[in-house]
């Protein structure tokens, strides 16, 4: 092996990490607990080290380049795998046991949690995930809470937040839904179909038409804030939705339409108390997600 290609400092890679992660170079430092002019410096020197620029520098905050995009996709397999390395050596070197309370969206929390959760059963077998469906910060600051995913970061400085990427989303019916009304070939088609989505539509329905599907509250027929029940009510055939890929796509009671449509990623961000990061029991969960969920989560 050539160890000399692999020598590197790693506080350099991970200030890198945290600023494309955080997006600002304060919020890196934040993360990293250190100072702003800290990693500017490790950035700069592993921009030279490498002698390529990776981050542009702007009023609005650090800009990938080519080179820093390729770069990134490397450094966060490497941190998955050091995740990975610390999950095992946690799980060897102490008995990891107890209660770790996990809360997110219905969805989330119903779909896709419970198979990134499974390894836990065999790495740390007495850890006891609980999951909470719910939305509200205000979980974690009651400490009703020890892990949440969220769609947006939260603001309060007792949080510590990862972001993860983002989750496709795409446009859903039931096939027996198409089969009966017919498969739209353009947005405008598609603005003549029915659609399944939230109480307040008024979002909704400025994302639709963004997307050229002219919409209004006529085209939806029913309603829900849960998205477990509109999942089940476009399988049931009452129409069409924006939902995630990872719960739909395989899944043969779902049928995409007009895949070349650009539809938007939803952010995924995973939280915790800023004092419970030394926890091990938390940090192995928390490690477990992120690695389980940047299978899914698309790198912004």
């Amino acid at each position: 092996m050539n160890w000399d290609a692999i020598s590197f400092d790693w506080n350099q890679v991970r200030a890198f990490l945290a600023t494309v992660e955080e997006g600002t170079f304060s919020a890196a430092a934040r993360a990293l607990k250190t100072t702003q002019p800290t990693i500017g410096r490790q950035i700069a020197e592993l921009e030279e080290r490498l002698g390529v620029t990776l981050l542009e520098r702007s009023p609005k905050g650090p800009n990938l380049t080519e080179a820093g995009g390729v770069l990134l996709h490397h450094v966060r397999a490497m941190s998955d795998a050091a995740v990975m390395v610390s999950m095992a050596a946690v799980s060897q070197s102490a008995e990891v046991s107890g209660t770790v309370r996990i809360t997110a969206f219905d969805m989330m929390a119903a779909q896709l949690l419970p198979t990134i959760l499974l390894p836990l059963r065999d790495k740390a077998p007495g850890l006891r995930p609980i999951l909470i469906s719910s939305n509200s910060v205000d979980d974690l600051l009651r400490r009703e809470a020890d892990i949440a995913v969220r769609h947006v970061r939260p603001e309060q400085p007792e949080l510590v937040a990862r972001r993860l990427g983002g989750l496709a989303t795409n446009l859903y019916a039931a096939p027996s839904y198409l089969d009966r009304v017919g498969r739209p070939k353009s947005p405008r088609e598609a603005g003549d179909l029915t659609f399944v989505g939230p109480t307040e539509q008024g979002e909704v329905h400025a994302l639709m038409n963004g997307l050229g599907i002219p919409v209004n509250a006529r085209n939806f027929i029913i309603g829900s804030d849960a998205g477990v029940a509109i999942s089940g009510c476009v399988k049931a055939g009452y129409g069409v939705s924006l939902l995630p890929a990872a719960t739909c796509e395989g899944d043969p009671g779902f049928e995409r339409i007009l895949p070349d449509l650009p539809t938007p990623q939803m952010p995924v961000w995973l939280v915790t108390h800023r004092e419970l990061q030394t926890s091990k029991r938390i940090r192995i969960v928390f490690d477990q997600i992120a690695h389980g969920l940047s299978q899914y989560a698309k790198a912004d």
